[in-house]
């Protein structure tokens, strides 16, 4: 089980490719939008707000109750899957932060 709280998860990675295209400012006009993917399950989950709509960073409280291993008592999520990792679906297909990165650079 992975003990890093979701949102600090999220801000340690984003600061990691802080700058690059391994963030959604930094590849959303090249059509990359923030998802999540299980590698356990193979499952990918568009990044959504907590009522579905579409959410255009990453952001946990969409996320199904599969991929969320705690809740606080408001229902927001405070720790997500160790397997569940955030990326980013264009053209139907599932980049990790690094891909991303380095699909952004060869765009250029």
């Amino acid at each position: 089980m992975n003990s890093e709280p979701a949102q600090q998860r999220l801000q340690r990675e984003n600061l990691q490719f802080a700058g690059s295209g391994g963030v959604s400012q930094g590849n959303a006009d090249r059509g990359f939008r923030p998802a999540f993917r299980d590698s356990e399950t193979r499952r990918i989950y568009p990044s959504c707000f907590a009522d579905g709509r579409a959410a255009p960073f990453h952001l946990v409280d969409g996320l199904p109750a599969e991929a969320v291993e705690a809740r606080d008592p408001r229902g927001r999520v405070t720790r997500i899957k160790a397997t569940v990792v955030s990326g980013f679906i264009r053209d139907g297909r599932f980049y990790t932060r690094d891909e991303a990165r380095r699909a952004v650079e060869t765009l250029h």
